[in-house]
């Protein structure tokens, strides 16, 4: 069943099994993006496609996110990120990816408004957070509690209206902050402290993060601003493996709440969101071990160690969000004047490594997590919350990936295949007989 914006080009493929012929249709996307449709090919054939990591395999077709890793292209909802970084807001992009357009300005009001009367917890979510250990992960506890949300919102486990799906949307973007700080107080043993409405969105998480009673955290306007970036530039990026686990809990019918936790619990693992933290311990290591760039150079072309921050495995060439979180990152250390040496390495090591020729030719270049380990660490943000920070940042595009798969009419439950490798049939042996 093809989409809007999905059409055939009356061209085919043709596969030769055992003497015998088969036509597939060739489709392709508003970017002139070719794939040979095969989702009749078990059914016509009895074969099954090969694909570990599914690399080579579009499992949907999307309107919301467009990359071409070969060029360096980023866009949301066609519109490319150096524009959305320049001229927008983290909400603005939201709402964005969410419902497909631009707000106008009182639609954009009206949005930001929302957030904030959904951005308390229910006082009984209060008890969840003693639930966990003083040392358990925020990945952990922010899943959980998302998931739970659901029990405190039964009437949006089934969206049937944009109205519904507009509350169930908010009240997740707008209370991840809420709850991410809180498993931070938790950790830290510090007395949780309530959003405040009449700060924006960046403005708010900083302030439940930062603030003691009596003494609110002001953050610099060149620290919102990279911390707005951070959250932007993370807002979608395709089927990623975290967008692909929405997408996969949500073929089965689950609710939003439940469909995103599974997808933070994705995005916990070390490939995926816990990449920028590699690259800071990568750093410390380089300071600490007064280690100087051109030798660790020489260490990793020796495979002694690894680049951490380079390289990435959709773009080959320059991630474009890595060019603006660089620029983001020293606008805010000459605003606080935090001399972080830190920085200082990274700009030298990437520097180096773009003017080698064993890394151009390998095209490894600095992608995003190189640069925004940094901003969160000069934002004092501790390690184990970067990938808390990456999930608050993607919220809006899992849930937009949650919506386009709910109301597209294709009600299939996901459900990939596989080359079996195991033993071939064989008797039950009794256990008195066995060897």
């Amino acid at each position: 069943m093809l989409k809007e914006n999905e059409k055939t080009t009356g061209k085919t493929a043709k596969l030769i099994l055992d003497g015998q012929t088969y036509e597939l249709p060739i489709i392709v996307g508003t970017e002139n993006e070719h794939a040979i449709d095969i989702s009749s090919l078990r059914n016509d054939t009895g074969h099954i496609t090969y694909d570990p990591g599914f690399g080579n395999t579009g499992a949907c077709s999307s309107n919301i996110t467009f990359v071409d890793g070969e060029n360096g292209i980023l866009r949301y909802r066609g519109y490319p990120i150096e524009q959305l970084a320049e001229h927008g807001t983290f909400i603005e992009t939201a709402y964005l990816l969410i419902f497909g357009e631009l707000p106008t300005r009182s639609q954009r009001e009206k949005f930001r408004d929302y957030l904030s009367e959904q951005e308390l917890l229910h006082e009984d979510l209060r008890h969840h957070f003693e639930g966990f250990p003083s040392n358990g992960h925020p990945m952990a506890i922010l899943s959980a509690v998302i998931n739970a949300l659901g029990c405190y919102h039964p009437d949006l486990l089934e969206i049937t209206s944009k109205g519904e799906f507009l509350r169930a949307a908010a009240k997740i973007i707008s209370k991840v902050r809420t709850i991410a700080a809180w498993s931070y107080r938790k950790a830290h043993g510090l007395p949780f402290i309530y959003p405040d409405p009449n700060l924006s969105y960046c403005r708010n998480f900083l302030h439940m993060m930062h603030s003691i009673p009596y003494q609110q955290f002001e953050p610099t306007d060149a620290q919102v601003r990279a911390l707005t970036l951070f959250f932007l530039l993370h807002a979608d990026h395709e089927q990623n493996c975290s967008c692909s686990t929405v997408r996969m809990v949500q073929s089965t019918e689950a609710n939003m709440f439940a469909s995103v936790s599974a997808g933070i619990c994705a995005l916990w693992g070390r490939l995926h969101g816990g990449a920028n933290a590699g690259v800071v311990s990568m750093l410390e290591e380089i300071h600490e071990g007064g280690t100087s760039i051109p030798q660790y150079i020489e260490k990793v072309k020796r495979k002694e160690c690894r680049l951490m921050g380079f390289g990435h495995r959709i773009y080959k060439s320059f991630d474009p969000r890595a060019r603006i979180l660089r620029k983001a990152a020293h606008d805010m250390l000459e605003s606080t004047g935090n001399d972080d040496p830190l920085l200082d390495i990274a700009l030298e090591l990437a520097e180096v490594a773009m003017n080698d020729e064993y890394f151009t030719e390998r095209k490894l270049y600095p992608n995003v997590d190189f640069y925004s380990g940094i901003i969160l660490r000069a934002l004092g943000i501790p390690v184990n919350m970067f990938p808390v920070m990456f999930a608050i940042g993607r919220m809006p595009g899992w849930i937009a990936h949650w919506n386009e798969a709910n109301t597209d009419g294709i009600v299939r439950i996901h459900r990939p295949r596989q080359i079996y490798t195991g033993n071939e049939e064989r008797s039950y042996i009794p256990i008195d007989t066995r060897l």
